[in-house]
């Protein structure tokens, strides 16, 4: 499990910033599927998509994606992993080849997480959010 709780170049928790944000939504709280639950509620809802949001900045690494608040479906699923490494949580990376148009080709690859929680063993989780269009729609 020791190499799901690393400190990348990539998953860099211990980056300051990171550290402190996962300290914060961690809350106190002791239980694993709560500091979990906690982490992927942030970032599903408060990292934009930069595809949603016609945002040109790309980021990579955790802490990129935390100071500029937006990334594509693996950069947030990198912040969601160093968010939850921080917090001793073993996380790692899923990828699920998607139909672009839900009819077959062209596909896309998406990134999103596995989390290892005790009372579940891997747990798949996708922080990639509603996009903009999708809630726009639900509002009219």
């Amino acid at each position: 499990m020791n190499k799901y709780l690393q400190s990348t170049e990539i998953i860099n928790w211990q980056h300051p910033a990171v550290l402190a944000r996962a300290k914060e939504l961690a809350g106190g709280r002791k239980d694993p599927a709560a500091v979990a639950a906690s982490c992927f509620s942030w970032v599903r809802d408060a990292i934009r998509h930069i595809g949603d949001y016609d945002i040109r900045e790309v980021s990579c690494s955790a802490s990129e994606v935390l100071l500029s608040g937006s990334g594509i479906c693996y950069a947030k699923s990198h912040l969601l992993a160093a968010l939850l490494r921080a917090n001793t949580i073993a996380a790692g990376f899923c990828y699920q080849r998607l139909s672009r148009n839900d009819d077959g080709a062209p596909f896309c690859l998406h990134g999103l997480n596995a989390v290892y929680l005790p009372a579940y063993g891997w747990y798949r989780i996708d922080a990639r959010g509603r996009s903009a269009k999708s809630v726009s729609d639900q509002a009219k």
